[in-house]
């Protein structure tokens, strides 16, 4: 470890208490995501963040742009940091909506009890724990450490520091990070989002989710052959798009983490009673596209599947709507700047060397990538997703790992803000 990591660490553990504190209130707020009523955390955020000594912006989205995404409120928060002239902007994004608890809960899922493991330390429990609040507390505290640092001398820095706190990744990030964009309220040069792992994610898949409607004609149960069975034909159509998965398990990324494209039926309804013949058939796709693939070209070739499997049942109309497309995560020049620093840092901070790869998920900073900033996320959390729990019971986070991710971005902040 080098001076200046030593003297990040020491700045970054005279506050790690508070840290902690900062993070377990975040958790005891809920943000579940449906519904998606997120205000009351934005304003608890807020009201943190000013008592730390920031001035925050708070811009509330409108209803308008909240019915589009099926939320009820959002706030998104901006604390701006200026340092000395020249230097670039980063943006550093978390988002504060959640995955609802479910079952299996050992403890309160917004309790942010805390546990001592004999192997890994104290280690906080609850929902939005590691995905992402805990970056919440990771880039507020890195930059606080700078602060200090900044100020007593011992560093000298060249540019700007965002903290960009948004709740709405959960339904795809549009009244997010895309609204700050879209808005003007941020301009960054680069931009570091949530991460989950102690590797550098540098690209994701896209994901594209469509509802299928089927319609027919309905009829008594006792009589089928005056009706059109709405039920016969989507099963056709399912079959079909069923079968397709073994031509997209053949497709493979060259990106480390991300295998092959996948397509999922999640969601189905319909029916009128057991002794109607149906009407109309809903369901839903999920289709996760790998970074090589063609968002276009991918929704193209799923609308033909299903027109060409609907095609075999004469009165059958079928109405296709795109209700998300998420494009994938590419790397932008630029980009490997930050990698190769997070991997440096990381290794110094946390003792084990620090992997780049992919995902086959998909997250919200793909629209700082959209708008030509080059991202990569990064931030608190175990050596995978898994080990967190991430979207599952007991969510937790080990401190240690708070405390190394928290040091890690502090000290890339500071490489890339002295040149």
């Amino acid at each position: 470890m080098n001076s200046q990591q030593a003297a990040i660490l020491r700045e970054v553990d005279v506050e790690f208490d508070a840290a902690v504190a900062f993070l377990a209130e975040l958790v005891k707020v809920p943000t579940d995501n449906p519904p998606g009523d997120c205000a009351a955390h934005g304003a608890r955020a807020a009201e943190l963040l000013r008592g730390l000594g920031h001035v925050v912006e708070m811009h509330a989205v409108a209803a308008d742009d909240l019915a589009a995404v099926g939320m009820i409120s959002a706030t998104n928060l901006i604390v701006r940091q200026a340092f000395g002239d020249g230097g670039p902007c980063i943006a550093l994004n978390a988002h504060g909506d959640v995955v609802p608890p479910g079952l299996g809960w050992t403890v309160d899922p917004y309790g942010a009890v805390v546990r001592d493991d004999p192997e890994h330390g104290p280690v906080m429990l609850g929902r939005g724990v590691a995905v992402s609040k805990s970056d919440f507390a990771t880039y507020t505290f890195a930059l606080r450490a700078l602060q200090r640092l900044v100020a007593s001398g011992e560093l000298k820095l060249r540019g700007s520091i965002e903290l960009q706190f948004t709740y709405d990744e959960e339904v795809g990030g549009d009244i997010g990070p895309a609204w700050l964009l879209r808005h003007g309220l941020s301009k960054p040069d680069l931009a570091l989002s949530a991460g989950f792992a102690y590797a550098v994610t540098t690209a994701h898949n896209g994901c594209l989710h469509l509802e299928v409607t089927v319609r027919g004609r309905q009829g008594h149960a006792a009589m089928p052959k005056a009706a059109v069975d709405a039920l016969e034909a989507a099963t056709g159509i399912l079959t079909a798009l069923y079968a397709s998965r073994a031509e997209l398990a053949t497709v493979h990324s060259a990106t480390q983490g991300i295998d092959t494209p996948t397509l999922n039926v999640g969601l189905i309804s319909g029916g009128i009673n057991t002794n109607v013949v149906p009407d109309k058939i809903a369901f839903r796709i999920d289709r996760r596209m790998i970074p090589e693939e063609s968002a276009e070209v991918a929704e193209s070739a799923l609308r033909g599947l299903i027109a060409d499997a609907a095609a075999a049942y004469p009165g059958i109309t079928v109405d296709i709507r795109r209700l998300m497309l998420a494009l994938p995560l590419v790397k932008l020049p630029g980009a490997e700047r930050m990698t190769l620093s997070l991997q440096q840092h990381g290794e110094a901070f946390l003792g084990t060397p620090i992997a780049e790869h992919g995902v086959p998920l998909y997250t919200d900073a793909r629209h700082y990538t959209a708008a030509g900033i080059p991202t990569v996320l990064y931030g608190a959390g175990p050596r995978t997703l898994a080990e967190a729990n991430g979207h599952g019971a007991d969510e937790c986070l080990r401190l240690r790992d708070l405390r190394g991710a928290t040091a890690t971005v502090a000290a890339m902040l500071a490489e890339l803000l002295t040149g």
